[in-house]
C-alpha cells in the first residue's frame, strides 16, 4: 500500500512537471523574447512594404491592441502615414496608444486651465496644446533617429564596399551591416535582409527600406544600387563615391549649423523674451496684467499678438533653416 501510494505521488509529480514545462514552452513560443523580437521585425517590415502577394505571409502591424479601436482607426484616412511616423521615431507606440496619450493630456490640460479665471476659448487652446505634446515628442524622437541614421550611413556604405570587394553578395553585405553596426541603421538593414530571405526581390527590399526611412542620402544609395543591377558596373566603387559625397554633405551641413547658430540663438531669445517679461510683470504687479484677461479688448489684443508671434516664429525658422 505504501509502495503504491509512493509511486502514485511520484507519477503525479512527474505529470505536474511535464505540464508546467509544456505550459512554459507554449508561452515562450508565442510570447517569449524571441517570438516578440520576430513579431516586431515582421510588423516593421509590413509597415514599410508595398502590399503584394508576398506580404500575405507577413503579420500586419496593428494600429491598436483592441479590435474595436483597430477597426475604428482603419476607417480614418492616412492613418497608416501616422503609423509610419511612429515607426520612424523608434518609440514602442502604436496609433491607438499615441491617440490615447494625446487625448488624456489634452483633457488634463483643459481641466487644469478651468481652475483659473480664463476664457473658454483660451482653455480650449491650452487643451489643444496639451494634446500636441505627444506629437512633439514623437517628431523630436523621429528627427533624432533620422539624424543618427544619416550619420551612420557613410560608415555602412564603406562596410558594404569592403564586403563586396572581399567577394560577398549584396544581401550578405546588408546582413553584415545589421550584425556589426548599431541601431537604428542596423535594425533597418537587418529588416531589408530578412525581406530578401522571405522572398522579396532586392528591388522591393531596398524600396521598402527607402520608404521606412525618408532620407535623401539613402534614396541616392537605393537608386544607385537599382540602376547598377540593371546596367552593370562596379557597385563597390559606386557605393564608395556615394559615401564620400554623403560625408562631404554632412561636413558642409555642420559648417552651416555653426554659422547659423547665432541666428538660432537670436530666434530663441526673441521668442521667449515676451513670455519672460510678462511673467516678471505678473509677479511684480498682478493688477497691471489683469486687464488682458478681464477686458474683452485685452483678450483680442492677446490673440492678435499671439498670431503675430506665431507668424514671426515661422518666418525666423524659414530664415535660419538651410537645406544642403
Amino acid at each position: 500500500m505504501d509502495t503504491t501510494f509512493a509511486i502514485l505521488i511520484l507519477l503525479i509529480f512527474v505529470a505536474v512537471v511535464f505540464l508546467l514545462e509544456g505550459a512554459f514552452l507554449t508561452w515562450n513560443s508565442y510570447k517569449g523574447p524571441e517570438a516578440s523580437r520576430i513579431e516586431r521585425r515582421l510588423q516593421a517590415m509590413s509597415a514599410g512594404a508595398h502590399h503584394g502577394e508576398t506580404m500575405q505571409l507577413m503579420k500586419e502591424r496593428l494600429l491598436s491592441e483592441t479590435r474595436v479601436v483597430q477597426r475604428l482607426l482603419l476607417a480614418f484616412p492616412r492613418v497608416h502615414a501616422l503609423d509610419r511616423i511612429l515607426l520612424q521615431s523608434g518609440l514602442k507606440l502604436n496609433v491607438g496608444t499615441f491617440l490615447g496619450f494625446s487625448l488624456a493630456l489634452g483633457l488634463a490640460a483643459f481641466v487644469v486651465s478651468s481652475f483659473f479665471p480664463l476664457p473658454l476659448l483660451l482653455s480650449l487652446l491650452i487643451g489643444a496644446g496639451g494634446a500636441c505634446i505627444p506629437w512633439l515628442i514623437v517628431m523630436n524622437a523621429r528627427h533624432k533617429r533620422l539624424v543618427l541614421f544619416e550619420a551612420q550611413l557613410p560608415d555602412a556604405l564603406d562596410l558594404m564596399c569592403r564586403a563586396l570587394r572581399s567577394g560577398h553578395a549584396l544581401p550578405q553585405s546588408l546582413k553584415m551591416i545589421g550584425d556589426e553596426m548599431q541601431d537604428p541603421i542596423a535594425g533597418e538593414f537587418r529588416i531589408a535582409f530578412d525581406e530578401v530571405n522571405y522572398g522579396f526581390s532586392m528591388q522591393e527590399a531596398l524600396t521598402n527600406l527607402a520608404t521606412r526611412i525618408p532620407s535623401t542620402d539613402l534614396r541616392y544609395m537605393v537608386i544607385a544600387v537599382l540602376i547598377q543591377r540593371e546596367t552593370g558596373g562596379n557597385l563597390a566603387e559606386l557605393l564608395g563615391n556615394i559615401s564620400a559625397l554623403i560625408r562631404a554633405r554632412l561636413k558642409l551641413y555642420g559648417t552651416i549649423r555653426v554659422l547659423s547658430a547665432e541666428g538660432k540663438l537670436s530666434a530663441w531669445i526673441l521668442t521667449l523674451l515676451p513670455f519672460a517679461v510678462g511673467a516678471v510683470i505678473q509677479l511684480l504687479n498682478p493688477g497691471f496684467m489683469k486687464v488682458l484677461w478681464e477686458d474683452p479688448s485685452g483678450f483680442i489684443m492677446v490673440a492678435l499678438i499671439g498670431c503675430m508671434m506665431v507668424f514671426g516664429i515661422f518666418w525666423m525658422r524659414q530664415i535660419i533653416k538651410i537645406k544642403v
